[in-house]
């Protein structure tokens, strides 16, 4: 039962909800570059490039034997692997970039509380005086 309560009091850490909460939208994430970069961007770039589909570039290391398949080296999908890590390293480092910006503002404008001047301190030991 022990156990059982301190995972409880783990899992409810706000750290641990935040994190599986960034896992889920990451992967949700990384699906929509996945489709960006596959469905919009390498298409029009095969387009320039004579019609080549990234997907189908393979060097073939063993030719097909039989019912066996052939055994190929998938360099199209290594490339297009390739931009879909560079678009989400790209837009972590803005999210990032943003974040520690408004850190920074936060940093140099902390709510300090209103300091009265000794003029005004002055002036009202003064006046606390002319009242007795």
């Amino acid at each position: 039962m022990k156990l059982l309560s301190e995972f409880k009091s783990f899992a409810m850490k706000g750290n641990v909800i935040d994190l599986a909460v960034g896992v889920i939208i990451g992967g949700a994430f990384g699906k929509i570059v996945s489709s960006f970069v596959s469905d919009v961007i390498m298409p029009p770039i095969g387009m320039l490039m004579g019609g080549l589909d990234f997907k189908d570039l393979a060097v073939v290391l063993k030719e097909a034997v039989g019912d066996a398949p052939p055994v190929l080296l998938k360099y199209g999908l290594f490339i297009n692997a390739l931009v879909d890590f560079i678009i989400i390293a790209f837009a972590i480092f803005m999210a990032v970039k943003g974040i520690n910006s408004m850190k920074k503002k936060e940093e140099e404008n902390p709510a300090l509380p209103p300091t009265i001047s000794k003029e005004v301190e002055l002036l009202g030991e003064i006046r606390d005086l002319l009242k007795k």
